[in-house]
Parts: structure tokens; C-alpha cells; sequence
């Protein structure tokens, strides 16, 4: 996880301290459709603002990342494996 916020924080971006934040909030979401925002606070990354459609983008992402892992846990389980033939045949589907 910390490799995609490392990645992230090194895309091209835009930097603004809080306060100039606050002051052109409306600016600050035109700019974020195109690449993120990177809100500072004492010289440091505090909040990041990013596009929806960037964030839906990342969230299916981190989803397919979860399956990934669960089907690498599934399949280092110990015990009889089903044929996928099996499952389809219990399930109904062929």
C-alpha cells in the first residue's frame, strides 16, 4: 500500500498550503480533474484531492488488489482442492 501512496505523491500534482486551499477551494476542484491537489500543512503532505473519477478508478483497484490476495490465500490453503468442473457441475451451471 505504501508503494501506490509513494507513486501517487510523485505523479504530477499541484502543492498549496491550507490556507491558500481554503481561499481558492472552487480553483482547487477545477484542478483536481486533472491531476491531484496535494494540501499542505507546516510544509508537510496533510490532505490530497483528486478527480471522482480518479477515486472510483483507485477504489476498483485496491478491490482487485483484494481478490488477488484473497485467491493467493485460498489457493496456499492446505487440503483437497474441488475441480472448478466439480463447482460449476454443484452449482448448476453446466
Amino acid at each position: 500500500m505504501y508503494n501506490i501512496v509513494s507513486m501517487m505523491y510523485n505523479e504530477a500534482m499541484a502543492k498549496v498550503t491550507m490556507s491558500e486551499g481554503r481561499e481558492r477551494l472552487s480553483e482547487m476542484v477545477d484542478v483536481a480533474r486533472n491531476e491531484a491537489v496535494v494540501f499542505e500543512r507546516y510544509g508537510r503532505p496533510a490532505a490530497v484531492m483528486i478527480s471522482a473519477d480518479r477515486y472510483e478508478e483507485m477504489m476498483e483497484a485496491l478491490e482487485e488488489i483484494g481478490d488477488i490476495s484473497a485467491f493467493d490465500a485460498a489457493m496456499s490453503e492446505e487440503g483437497d482442492n474441488i475441480p472448478w468442473e466439480q463447482v460449476k457441475q454443484d452449482l448448476g451451471w453446466t
